[in-house]
């Protein structure tokens, strides 16, 4: 069966594939110089050398110093460490935090933990494109208020916040206040300058852009006042203790060096694809396409497609799909765990009957318009046929 060999992985958001450059730079420092970066001998010197030119790579691209890069084992602890560290550090002066409602999981949770410690939480609601307004963040800022943590891109609707404006907003009302950003899906598609858009804290993984699992750093303002999550043998100025992940630092570098190199060229390419795949599925019947009415297509995230198929099952018409070779997600892939619905669609208004009817498309550097046009192709011959089984 010829058709079996075509292929459409369509679920970048959760995970990219190693660009080749990364796989032999990776190889390279586990075979060759995989000394410990705090050995004294010239094998620890060697393995020191790739954690500094990715600092480098990493910091002339923020345009911020290497001292403010802190590398993790990936979004989830940058995330932790920016709000538990962040919120430990800063108890002093007050025990409110500000969030929002289509946050992923691993804002959410390390704040609920935080909310079992006292600390309140304000979580703001969004309009139906999952875009915070201005005047509510400015309505929930207190004298307590010490972290603000809003995300730069959804990962479900492909949401972009207008994060200049919100920190403006914070910081005009107490500079003091920390203001952190999952930028876990946004860093490479959007040339960030943190110090310009007002960031202090801001999450990044690796595994986004054509890097590795396991490895993903936190900016960390330099004079931020967060405190350590992980202690030991002093690695990192001691903000970070443990050996270094070396080939994963590594590899994350030459990622970052290339999507940042040909950014425009890749996001013109995930722009194409997206705007083809929203033609295809709005021809399509009872199929609605989530967070982009009235908004121009480049005020969306360019690789995230959300739409609601009604009268299917997600998970149904998921696995419909994998069996064709097209790989989809139903909700963000690691609140797929929780069996609880998504917050982001609920947030964003999406019907209570269609939020189990939701997939998720996200492209890569890798998606053409040939994957896309399978996909749509598979979706035409399943819907009619899968929403025959559902009694009416």
């Amino acid at each position: 069966n010829m058709e079996a060999a075509m292929e459409a992985y369509l679920d970048n958001a959760a995970t990219t594939r190693v660009f080749p450059e990364v796989r032999e730079k990776m190889v390279r420092v586990m075979e060759e110089d995989f000394g410990n970066p705090s050995s004294k001998h010239t094998k620890g010197m060697d393995a020191e050398k790739y954690i500094r030119e990715t600092k480098e790579i990493l910091a002339k691209d923020l345009k911020c110093t290497s001292g403010e890069i802190i590398f993790t084992s990936g979004g989830t602890e940058s995330n932790n460490t920016a709000l538990i560290g962040g919120a430990y550090a800063n108890r002093r002066a007050g025990k409110h935090i500000i969030t929002t409602r289509i946050e992923h999981a691993s804002v959410h949770e390390p704040l609920a933990f935080l909310e079992e410690l006292g600390y309140q939480v304000t979580y703001l609601p969004v309009d139906k494109n999952g875009q915070v307004s201005p005047s509510e963040l400015e309505k929930a800022l207190t004298e307590e208020t010490i972290l603000v943590s809003i995300m730069f891109v959804n990962n479900e609707i492909g949401a972009v916040e207008d994060v200049k404006t919100l920190s403006e907003i914070v910081h005009s009302y107490n500079p003091k206040i920390l203001f952190h950003v999952d930028a876990i899906q946004a860093y490479g598609k959007y040339h960030i300058v943190p110090k310009r858009l007002g960031i202090d804290l801001m999450s990044v993984s690796g595994h986004k852009l054509h890097g590795p699992k396991g490895v993903g750093f936190l900016y960390m303002r330099d004079k931020a006042k967060v405190r350590p999550l992980i202690y030991g043998g002093g690695q990192q100025k001691g903000f970070r203790s443990g050996t270094e992940n070396v080939p994963g630092i590594a590899g994350l570098g030459v990622a970052a060096e290339l999507f940042c190199k040909n950014r425009s060229t890749y996001v013109e390419q995930m722009y194409a694809c997206k705007k083809h795949l929203i033609e295809g599925l709005e021809v399509l019947e009872d199929v609605t396409v989530n967070g982009v009415s009235g908004l121009p297509l480049e005020e969306t995230a360019p690789h995230i497609v959300s739409a609601s198929f009604a009268g299917v099952r997600s998970e149904v018409l998921l696995h419909a799909l994998a069996e064709k070779g097209v790989f989809v997600s139903s909700g963000s892939a690691c609140s797929s765990n929780h069996p609880e619905l998504s917050g982001t669609l609920k947030a964003i208004g999406v019907a209570d009957e269609l939020l189990d009817s939701t997939l998720q498309f996200s492209f890569s550097t890798d998606t053409t318009i040939e994957q896309i046009d399978y996909a749509l192709e598979q979706l035409y011959n399943l819907l009619p046929m899968l929403r025959r089984f559902i009694r009416k």
